[in-house]
């Protein structure tokens, strides 16, 4: 078993590696897209504005209700019949998409979270609505918005997977075109599960010290 692990893992591990940098790629963009998509949509979700209100419930509802094999074929195809982009780029857009519907209900969250008193106090300060939400209320919700938004990070990595159906060469299309050409299926998706656990670990490590670096506590004790 050992012995047939370690001779798909040297047949494969260059592409496999390689594979694994387009698979961060894909996270990367698809998740800073995922937090301006969130952001607006939260926005809107608060927005006294019932059109803009409607509009973000029905956004987050749809994307919600529907299995994101299926929204990403719809929104895959969707999108290249209006613009022309490569593989990668419309699965990025696709699986921020579908991201940015619960990155838009964590934000909102976070900001409705905030004591309202500090909305009143930067008003009695003369602070316009906007000031004080960019520069009160938003850094605050950031920060409370660090846990979910580092699980939802995580989730974002290993929904990526599903883009290889849109021909994206990411790590599970390699698992795929390896499984099939070694007829060690096995070994192979075993060897790519680990690599996808050794992505998560690291994720999980880096957003709970982006969550110490960033909390109250300390900030107030430095």
């Amino acid at each position: 078993m050992l012995e047939s692990l370690w001779v798909v893992l040297d047949m494969h591990f260059h592409g496999f590696l390689r594979a694994t940098g387009v698979t961060l790629q894909l996270t990367f963009v698809s998740l800073v897209l995922a937090v301006v998509i969130g952001l607006i949509f939260a926005f809107l979700k608060l927005s006294r504005n019932p059109v803009a209100n409607l509009l973000s419930h029905a956004y987050i509802g749809i994307v919600r209700g529907t299995p994101l094999i299926v929204l990403l074929m719809f929104l895959y195809f969707g999108i290249s019949s209006i613009v022309v982009l490569s593989s990668f780029w419309a699965g990025s857009f696709a699986l921020a998409i579908h991201a940015g519907a619960y990155v838009a209900e964590i934000f909102r969250g976070a900001i409705q979270s905030i004591d309202h008193g500090q909305h009143e106090a930067a008003r009695s300060l003369g602070m316009a609505r906007r000031t004080s939400m960019r520069l009160i209320i938003l850094p605050q919700a950031f920060r409370r918005a660090i846990p979910p938004l580092g699980n939802q990070f995580i989730i974002g990595l290993k929904d990526s997977s599903l883009v290889a159906f849109l021909g994206v060469s990411e790590l599970y299309s390699s698992a795929m075109t390896a499984a099939a050409a070694n007829f060690r299926p096995f070994e192979t998706y075993l060897i790519a599960g680990l690599y996808y656990l050794v992505l998560v670990l690291i994720f999980t490590v880096l957003v709970n010290q982006l969550e110490i670096k960033l909390s109250p506590d300390r900030r107030t004790a430095t």
